[in-house]
């Protein structure tokens, strides 16, 4: 499985990194690999990665204005997804040979017939990820991944060995293993790597080759404990909430504001990488299990049961983990507006926490810098409140 090369240099080379995400993609395109850019958790990046398919997370730009995407889009539908879309129209993905699209919400679905028709990438695929979990909806499911799969070769010319797709997950598997172990760092107090430089990390593995990611991941983690002085003064710690949170700005204002991001439960964060894919004799079982199950993403629907109280410890028993094993003292719901499937979710979850006594801040942003500059007086005033 080429990569292209093990990237060194830890910190300072994920910073150079994601100054410019889409640098190293148009390298590895320029040397003759593909790059399929994907939207949200649930593609099956192995599957890429047995190809030698280099998979790119689509991001927007809370920096960049939308200008072009809004003679398509409704201007109330999701403004991450009109930002990523006003990118492509711009030009920004032009190096994607492909588009592989779930059904995580509504707007990322329709999402996939507009990127088809303007920007006309050589592969597309849509993903249809059941919205249940019932045994019928992993029959469903790996029905799907064999689609993907199928589709995938006969755009490759040539087959996913069974064995080339176990490697892939031993991979993806290392790399989620190290990402688990450079969050274990934050755990003292104050952490050892703050939360904005573990953003940075997050974003350039998006968009940077599985092995490759490995070998940078491994050098950050070496070089994070070896320092001798800890980035970020001892302070509240705070739990992110929410889905994309593909920039540094909003980490960056918190830590300004006197308290440090310690761990999240987002789309962009814990939920790509906190359970590894279970090796099984048939591959495409374990990637099933994964990718339906194991992600805690409130589009997914599990079946209610018992008193309130304990339906609330069913769904959310992962958040008190987090709070626990990082000594959370505040969570930080941040929320993208229009953002229905979490908006939705956002009071059962408000409820579990504060019969635990953990403080919340319930914050809507736009996807863009100006509006977070806007919420720097509530989240000072919060952060003054658990001190």
């Amino acid at each position: 499985m080429s990569t292209g090369g093990i990237a060194t240099g830890g910190l300072s080379e994920v910073n150079r990194r994601y100054a410019d995400r889409t640098r190293r993609a148009k390298e590895l395109q320029e040397a003759g690999a593909q790059i399929f850019g994907y939207y949200c958790c649930y593609p099956p990046l192995e599957m890429l990665t047995a190809l030698d398919i280099v998979p790119y997370r689509i991001g927007g730009d809370v920096r960049e204005p939308i200008t072009e995407a809004d003679a398509v889009l409704e201007t109330i539908t999701c403004p991450f997804i009109r930002s990523s879309f006003d990118l492509a129209l711009k030009g920004r993905y032009n190096f994607l040979d492909g588009l592989i699209v779930p059904h995580s919400c509504d707007t990322v679905q329709r999402i996939y017939e507009p990127w088809k028709e303007y920007n006309k990438p050589g592969f597309t695929f849509f993903v249809n990820v059941p919205h249940m979990l019932h045994p019928a909806s992993f029959v469903f499911f790996k029905r799907e991944l064999q689609r993907l799969r199928k589709a995938l070769e006969e755009h490759a010319g040539r087959p996913i060995s069974d064995e080339r797709l176990r490697e892939a997950i031993t991979l993806h598997n290392q790399a989620r293993s190290l990402l688990r172990e450079l969050y274990d760092l934050r755990r003292s107090s104050p952490p050892l790597i703050a939360g904005s430089e573990v953003t940075e990390v997050l974003m350039v593995g998006h968009s940077t080759p599985v092995a490759e990611f490995i070998g940078l991941l491994t050098s950050v983690v070496e070089e994070v404990k070896r320092r001798p002085q800890k980035p970020v003064a001892d302070g509240p710690r705070i739990m992110l909430w929410g889905s994309e949170m593909d920039d540094v700005a909003f980490v960056k204002l918190v830590e300004e504001c006197g308290a440090s991001v310690v761990v999240d439960d987002m789309c962009t964060g814990t939920r790509i990488f906190w359970h590894d894919v279970p090796q099984t004799p048939d591959p495409l079982d374990g990637l099933v299990t994964r990718y339906l199950d194991k992600i805690p993403c409130p589009r997914t629907y599990r079946q209610r049961s018992g008193t309130r109280r304990e339906d609330l410890e069913s769904r959310f028993s992962h958040l008190r983990d987090f709070i626990q094993q990082f000594g959370v003292d505040g969570l930080i719901f941040f929320l993208i507006r229009y953002c229905d499937t979490h908006e939705l979710e956002a009071p059962d979850v408000r409820e579990y926490l504060e019969a635990m006594g953990i403080p919340t801040l319930f914050l809507v942003d736009d996807y863009s810098v100006n509006t977070i500059g806007q919420l720097r007086t509530r989240v000072q005033a919060f952060v003054e409140m658990i001190i």
